[in-house]
C-alpha cells in the first residue's frame, strides 16, 4: 500500500469495543448496524446492493479497491453508509478500471476505516450478533461516540425498502452485459413477456437479466396496490430484494396478499421480497443473529445443492408456515434456515437469495427460466 497522508480514525462498537485504524474515503462519522460479507470479488456490486441501505459493511477479505471502480456494474445508487476493510488499495490496475477507488467512496459520500483487524470483528459479530457502530475520524471520546450509537434505532423494525425503493413507475431495457448463459434464444423467439416489478430495492443486474430472459420489465413503486399492479395486464410480478426488517414492509405485505389470493398470475420473489411472501402467507420474521451476507452459501433439498449469493439479516420462522399449500423448496444448509417456498396449488415460488450473480455463481439463474416457464403455460 501506499498512502502517505495516514489520518487517524476508530471503530466504536456498542458494546464499548473500539478498534483504531486509519481514514480513507469520506471523511467525518457515520453510525449504523455493523455488518460482514465474506465475499472474495464484486465490491463494487456489494457496496451499491440497496439490501446493505442503512449499513456498515465489514468486508472479510483482505484487500479491497485494487481493480478501481468502472462505470458499469454499480448495481443502484443506494449505497452502504461506511466500509471497513483491512487493505485497500490506492493504487488501481484492471482493464475496465475507470476510476480509483478512493476518490469513488469520497464522491458518493462513504466513509471508510482501514487498518484494523477484521478477523477480531467478525469473530466478535458472530458471538455477539451484528450490533450498531460508529466509524468516526473526528476527536470524539468513548462516551460520546457511545451516546451517538445510543440515539440511532436498531435494525429490527425499520421500513428501509421505503426509503431506496423508486417513487415513480419505468420502463427498463437494458440487459445483461456479459456473455454468460444469456438467454437470445426467449428474447428472440417468442413474445414479450411484460413483467411488472415491485422495487423494494431491487438491484440493476435483477432487472437485467429478467430482460435478457425475454421480459419486458416495468419497475413500480414499494407502496404500489394490487389495482396499480394489475391495472397494467402483466403476464408476471415480481417482488425484489431490499433492505430492513420485512414485518415493517405493511404495503408490500398487503399487496402480497391480495395477489396471492388473486393467484392467476405468476409471481417470482427474492430475498426481501421472497420474506414478504412469507409473511403474506402467514408466516413470521425474524431477525438472524449476524445475518448471511456473500456468495459462497450452499442452499437445496432433497440431494440437490446451489451455491448461491445472499444478502439479508432476518429469515422465515418454518414453523409459523402452517399453510397446507406452502411447500418449503430450499434451506440454507450451513443453518437450516428456509432459503425457498412455493404454492403447490398456484404459480407462485420464491428464494431468499439473488439468483443473477450480481456478484456470485450462476448456479441459480435457471429460477429465471423457471419464471418464464410459468408464463408459457399460461400463454
Amino acid at each position: 500500500m501506499n498512502h502517505p497522508f495516514k489520518k487517524n480514525a476508530k471503530l466504536v462498537l456498542s458494546n464499548g469495543i473500539t478498534f483504531s485504524g486509519y481514514s480513507f474515503g469520506a471523511v467525518g462519522s457515520i453510525v449504523g448496524e455493523i455488518v460482514f460479507n465474506t465475499g472474495m470479488t464484486g465490491y463494487q456490486e456489494v457496496i451499491t446492493d440497496p439490501s446493505y441501505f442503512g449499513q456498515i459493511l465489514t468486508f472479510t477479505y483482505p484487500e479491497i479497491g485494487n481493480t478501481g471502480i468502472n462505470f458499469e456494474d454499480s448495481e443502484s445508487n443506494n449505497l452502504v453508509k461506511g466500509i471497513v476493510v483491512r487493505n485497500y488499495s490506492s493504487n488501481n490496475s484492471n482493464w475496465r478500471s475507470q476510476l480509483n477507488f478512493n476518490q469513488w467512496l469520497i464522491d458518493n459520500n462513504i466513509v471508510g476505516i482501514y487498518g484494523i483487524d477484521t478477523r477480531a470483528l467478525v469473530k466478535i459479530l458472530r458471538v455477539n450478533g451484528s450490533m450498531n457502530g460508529l466509524i468516526t475520524s473526528e476527536n470524539n471520546n468513548l462516551d460520546t461516540c457511545l451516546n451517538i450509537i445510543s440515539n440511532v434505532p436498531n435494525m429490527k423494525g425499520l421500513n428501509l425498502a421505503k426509503e431506496v425503493s423508486t417513487k415513480s413507475n419505468y420502463l427498463w431495457k437494458e440487459t445483461t452485459k456479459t456473455d454468460f448463459d444469456r438467454r437470445e434464444r426467449l428474447s428472440n423467439n417468442i413474445k414479450k413477456f411484460k413483467i411488472i416489478a415491485i422495487d423494494f430495492g431491487i438491484k440493476r443486474s435483477i432487472l437485467n437479466r429478467l430482460v435478457s430472459h425475454g421480459c419486458q420489465v416495468l419497475v413500480l413503486p414499494s407502496n404500489s396496490t394490487f389495482d396499480d399492479v394489475l391495472g397494467h395486464d402483466p403476464d408476471g410480478i415480481f417482488f425484489s430484494n431490499g433492505p430492513g426488517d420485512p414485518s415493517s414492509v405493511i404495503d408490500g405485505i398487503n399487496l402480497a396478499k391480495s395477489l396471492i389470493d388473486y393467484g392467476k398470475v405468476p409471481m417470482f420473489g427474492i430475498c426481501l421480497g421472497h420474506q414478504i411472501f412469507g409473511l403474506a402467507l402467514g408466516g413470521v420474521t425474524y431477525k438472524l443473529p449476524f445475518g448471511h451476507r456473500g456468495l459462497n452459501h450452499p442452499c437445496g433439498l432433497k440431494n440437490n445443492v446451489e451455491i448461491t449469493s445472499q444478502n439479508h439479516g432476518f429469515a422465515i420462522d418454518p414453523n409459523s408456515l402452517s399453510n397446507a399449500c406452502v411447500e418449503i423448496t430450499h434451506f440454507n444448509l450451513n443453518d437450516k434456515t428456509v432459503a425457498g417456498l412455493k404454492l403447490i396449488n398456484k404459480p407462485i415460488f420464491s428464494v431468499q437469495y439473488h439468483p443473477e450473480a450480481g456478484p456470485g455463481p450462476h448456479d441459480s439463474d435457471y429460477l429465471f427460466e423457471k419464471f418464464v416457464s410459468l408464463m408459457l403455460e399460461r400463454c
